[in-house]
């Protein structure tokens, strides 16, 4: 198995992967039950405990980090994540099992081809697998393609991948978790299913891009601080804080289409209709695998660039399918539903807000303050500084979703 995720891998490095995956394997079975009891509730508008769960699976690997990592080489350190990442895996399936249960009281397992219910997930197993699944399948490739790149580089990746996919989790997915159970419930005319789809989809996006557009603009303007304030310590120098940037710039040019795409994918689901996302899923993988062997490859050969730029090649290649995949989930659906989408007001507003909030955190961190300052410090005053002017601006040009949660903060403090 190993051959084939990371074909560049030999010797030592091959061997401690494999020692690995055999760890973690029966923590993939707790994750994979932990996701059947986030389906079940989900579809009872169920949210808080199935995404908080997590935080029990993160405490866990912190904990064995604590207890016994401390004195461990990189390897055994290793060893020991993957051990705490199985006991976190038990844990959050297990902390969400008693509601799952409460919930769906009569459950009783079968595969029984006779039940119209089992025929149903079977037919649409694989083609929402790999749709749902289409940001994971492409960091596989990038995984792939990067293991053949020089040392230092599926480590770049995996680093970039934990910054890229915080946002992807908390907006892109939750927003699309929580719209696909209302959108599935629609009844009535096709008119008028059409126009409840239109209203919650456009509602639905605008809520992502709220919050996706400031991290698309944190990551590129405050990006080298980020990094460096959640890895830039012990053998994690400040240029390897600056190439790690570089790959996660790659990523963040497609993170405004993925997270809206999921939001569209849902969409196609709550009609009943897997095979289109699918089709439009494959053509961004073939996408990313082309262009990334491109950009991963030849074109820093050409522009006599180091071998390591193409990590950021390769999730440039990524981001750039991204909104192939977009453009095609859009345009499609559009053609069934009518009209969707974000209006240029709405993403104009944001975007200045995103920009003028970001441009001001960097130019009081990285201009004002002293080099010397610890980069957790500067990173800390540039995201206030950000968040701060980024939620006045919005309530200033009366932007919905600013001013909703600005709302709910002050009834809590009152």
């Amino acid at each position: 198995m190993i051959d084939v995720i990371a074909p560049g891998f030999t010797g030592e490095k091959r061997d401690l992967t494999i020692q690995i995956v055999q760890i973690l394997f029966p923590g993939t079975g707790f994750l994979v039950m932990s996701a059947w009891c986030l389906g079940i509730l989900n579809s009872h508008r169920k949210f808080f405990l199935s995404y908080v769960a997590p935080v029990i699976w993160n405490l866990a690997i912190i904990a064995a980090l604590v207890m016994w990592g401390g004195k461990q080489g990189q390897f055994d350190l290793a060893v020991t994540v993957a051990w705490g990442l199985v006991a976190g895996s038990f844990l959050q399936f297990a902390v969400q099992l008693p509601s799952a249960l409460r919930l769906g009281k009569k459950i009783s397992p079968s595969l029984d081809l006779k039940l119209s219910s089992v025929r149903t997930v079977v037919k649409n197993f694989v083609p929402v697998v790999f749709s749902r699944g289409v940001v994971q399948v492409s960091a596989y490739i990038d995984n792939v393609l990067a293991s053949l790149l020089p040392t230092g580089a599926v480590s770049a990746l995996a680093y970039a991948q934990t910054l890229y996919l915080l946002p992807v989790s908390l907006f892109g997915m939750s927003v699309s978790a929580a719209e696909l159970p209302a959108m599935s419930q629609a009844t009535g005319s096709d008119e008028e299913i059409r126009h409840y789809l239109q209203g919650r989809l456009n509602r639905g996006l605008e809520q992502i891009a709220f919050f996706i557009i400031p991290s698309v603009a944190g990551f590129l303007i405050l990006g080298d601080l980020i990094v460096g304030a959640v890895f830039q310590t012990g053998e994690f120098t400040a240029q390897n804080t600056h190439y790690v940037w570089m790959v996660l710039v790659g990523y963040t040019l497609g993170l405004l289409a993925s997270t809206l795409g999921r939001l569209y994918s849902s969409t196609f689901f709550s009609l009943k209709d897997t095979r289109t996302p699918l089709q439009f899923a494959i053509v961004r993988v073939i996408f990313a695998t082309l262009l990334g062997a491109m950009l991963g490859f030849y074109v820093p050969q050409a522009l006599g660039l180091d071998s390591q730029w193409g990590t950021a090649g390769l999730t440039a290649a990524a981001g750039i399918a991204g909104w192939i995949e977009f453009y095609l989930l859009r345009k499609s659906l559009n053609k069934r539903i009518g009209r969707t989408g974000l209006s240029l007001k709405f993403q104009g507003k944001v975007w200045l807000m995103a920009l003028i909030g970001a441009g001001a955190g960097a130019l009081v961190a990285k201009g004002l303050l002293d080099a010397s300052v610890h980069v957790i410090v500067r990173a800390a005053v540039a995201l206030v500084i950000y968040g701060l002017l980024y939620f006045t601006l919005g309530y200033i040009l009366k932007v919905e979703q600013a001013h909703s949660l600005l709302q709910k903060i002050l009834r809590r403090i009152r």
